[in-house]
């Protein structure tokens, strides 16, 4: 899964702060971690940003073992399930570690033989609509395909560097943020928080590309237009990476115009990794996830599972060898996720000219059915942040005795607070009468989760 590993050399390899490894400290200090495991097939990582929390996943995978990544900040109960879920016999850092990782500890000698393609390498857990969350098996085989078909998107290369400041605990801070840069026998930096006066500061002393979430780019967006070396700074990345929720048209302007670098935005989940990316030489396009990535199909469809016409709406399905191989210890569910073959995303599109898809929302939260249409709260999320009076938004669907669903605007103003009324008016102008708001709603902010997606449902709760 990391070839690179099998002969390290000394350029550096991870970096957080001032600790910095190379591939061979990597290498040598895995195999050490590995060595400490044994035959155990599931192992725990508390997943904080750390060297150490980098090592114990390349231990772990080196050892042939499947990682089960532990949010730091995880509460009892949660926890308590994860734990009681997957089962892991051996547990690397927090509280109740079995061992912490030494990075003085080193082995020498050649890497333990490649486990075999379809074994689990990670269990992550997601939450779900309903329930405790649910374990994702991902084998090693859909994280080495979708590794190799980002870098071929991407133009990706051991000479580039990533620098991020994303979780360790999910799909994109640690599989495409940590394992994403080892593959390719390049580096990642991680800023630990996201700052950007350390973002710039890395991309003037050598990053390349940068991972990131909308809220990071929100807040990039602001501060480039008020510092111009900032703005220029950002300008020397060779590729800015949005991911794990769609990014406002109006940021990829905003950061376009202040940088003269136009973000590329891909589209993926836990239970697929990534299925489709803007390439790095292509139209970066805003508000659009690309086409599919080499190696993955993806088909729009609707109710019954047919296929829907170019700029309709329909339901993201997916298959190739991204795919996860089911949900842990839950069968009904993972027979309930797919159809012929095909893995139901729950998310709603649009296909336009050359394959681009366009998001615009999930089926369950995003997809309103409003006096006999089918709405996208992302389109009207998008007209609604060209107001000037809105910082930032969501839009939901709630009944309505005589629409089936009326649209609803969650707002935070920017300033002097806009009536409902000029909001619905502002909708209606840039899209169509039926997509104006009938509610608004003002708050102080939006609830959102460790990687910025917004929570709609606790909106209505």
């Amino acid at each position: 899964m990391l070839p690179t590993l099998a002969a390290p050399d000394e350029r550096e390899a991870v970096r957080f702060g001032s600790a910095v490894l190379t591939h061979a400290d990597l290498a040598g200090a895995a195999k050490a971690v590995a060595a400490r495991l044994g035959t155990a097939r599931r192992v725990a990582v508390w997943a904080e940003p750390t060297p150490q929390t980098c090592v114990a996943v390349v231990g772990a995978l080196l050892a042939g073992a499947a990682v089960v990544p532990i949010n730091p900040k995880v509460g009892e109960r949660e926890l308590a399930h994860i734990l009681g879920d997957s089962a892991p016999e051996v547990t690397i850092g927090g509280p109740s570690a079995d061992f912490v990782v030494d990075l003085a500890e080193r082995l020498d000698g050649p890497l333990p033989a490649e486990a075999d393609p379809e074994s689990p390498a990670f269990i992550v857990y997601t939450s779900g609509t309903t329930g405790p969350p649910k374990g994702v098996l991902l084998p090693r085989r859909a994280i080495a395909t979708n590794l190799d078909a980002l870098a071929d998107a991407w133009e990706w290369t051991a000479a580039d560097v990533v620098v991020h400041a994303l979780p360790l605990f999910h799909v994109h801070g640690l599989i495409l943020g940590v394992l994403g840069p080892l593959r390719r026998g390049g580096a990642v930096w991680h800023l630990g928080r996201f700052d950007t006066a350390a973002l710039a500061d890395a991309l003037t002393s050598g990053a390349t590309m940068m991972f990131g979430v909308p809220t990071m780019y929100h807040r990039l967006a602001a501060d480039c237009e008020a510092d111009p070396a900032l703005a220029a700074a950002v300008g020397r990345a060779r590729l800015l990476v949005s991911g794990s929720a769609a990014l406002p048209a109006t940021d990829h302007a905003r950061i376009t115009r202040a940088t003269g670098q136009a973000v590329v935005e891909r589209y993926g989940m836990t239970e697929t990794l990534m299925n489709c990316g803007v390439r790095a030489s292509a139209d970066r396009r805003p508000g659009t996830v690309g086409p599919p990535i080499d190696g993955v199909e993806v088909r729009l469809v609707d109710e019954a599972g047919a296929l829907v016409a170019d700029g309709e709406i329909g339901e993201i399905e997916v298959r190739g060898p991204n795919l996860f191989l089911g949900y842990l210890n839950r069968p009904e569910a993972t027979a309930e996720a797919f159809r012929d073959g095909w893995f139901r995303t729950g998310d709603m599109a649009v296909r336009e000219s050359e394959g681009y898809i366009r998001i615009v929302g999930r089926r369950a939260t995003d997809l309103i059915k409003s006096g006999g249409y089918k709405i996208g709260a992302g389109e009207i999320e998008n007209a609604l942040l060209d107001h000037p009076g809105v910082a930032e938004v969501a839009v939901t669907g709630e009944p309505d005795d005589d629409l089936g669903e009326r649209i609803v605007a969650w707002v935070v103003p920017a300033g002097e607070r806009p009536t409902a009324e000029e909001l619905a008016d502002h909708v209606a102008a840039l899209l169509s009468p039926h997509k104006r708001p009938r509610v608004v709603r003002f708050l102080e902010s939006l609830p959102r989760n460790e990687m910025g997606k917004v929570t709609k449902r606790a909106l209505h709760a």
